[in-house]
């Protein structure tokens, strides 16, 4: 009927064994796919972060030539060059301090991943009694030998 070894006759530590090689394989699989997940996040953030870059960098130097626009604009309207400079720079502080106040408000909110943290913790505790999944080509070692570098 059916051959001595089949799954209908493993033993109780036969079938624990084959779960924990099957959850630690599991394991290696979502952490080799999270890292290939995050390298290619890792690349679009970079290509992202060098196109702002380059848009702040024009925005920079776009900066001198509006300022200057603005000052001899209210010059125009009357007002002495020196006062229409001082205008200018003027708000430029004050839009620099309402950005440094907004800065200040919204790191004050920043605050540590808890739900990550207890979730990883969690995670950890379950996975603490998995033995970790046989490499081909690697072969176990007797406990307390220690493997010599090659």
């Amino acid at each position: 009927m059916s051959d001595p070894g089949t799954s209908a006759e493993r033993s109780l530590g036969q079938l624990v064994a084959s779960a924990t090689a099957e959850m630690s394989a599991l394991v290696h699989d979502e952490i080799a796919l999270a890292k290939a997940e995050i390298r290619q996040d890792v690349k679009r953030g970079a290509i992202g972060s060098v196109a702002i870059g380059i848009a702040g960098v024009f925005a920079l130097f776009s900066l001198p030539v509006f300022s200057f626009a603005a000052a001899y604009g209210i010059h125009n309207l009357g007002l002495g060059l020196a006062w229409s400079f001082l205008i200018v720079g003027g708000a430029f502080v004050v839009l620099a301090a309402l950005l440094t106040l907004l800065a200040i408000s919204k790191f004050k909110k920043v605050k540590p991943p808890e739900r990550s943290i207890a979730s990883a913790k969690q995670t950890a505790a379950v996975l603490q009694n998995v033995k970790p999944h046989p490499r081909p080509g690697h072969e176990p070692e007797a406990e307390g030998q220690e493997r010599l570098p090659a």
